[in-house]
């Protein structure tokens, strides 16, 4: 019996833990359609920025290196 109300106790506080996340995010303010927008317009062109970049780089050190070994 004792495996038993151990098991019932760890289930327990498994469920209190869902219980208490779903409570937390009632609690969350959600963006506005617009703000979810504007905000996936600002990290897609942030991600295409950042790998232009380090394409470019990557590029130019590999020339680098091609003339300093040949």
């Amino acid at each position: 019996m004792a495996f038993i109300s151990k098991l019932k106790q760890g289930f327990g506080s498994t469920f209190s833990f869902f219980a208490d996340c779903w409570a937390e995010m009632k609690k969350v303010k959600w963006p506005a359609r617009k703000e979810l927008i504007s905000y996936t317009i600002v990290v897609v062109s942030t991600v295409i920025f950042v790998t232009v970049y380090f394409a470019i780089l990557d590029l130019g050190i590999s020339e680098l290196l091609k003339i300093a070994f040949e």
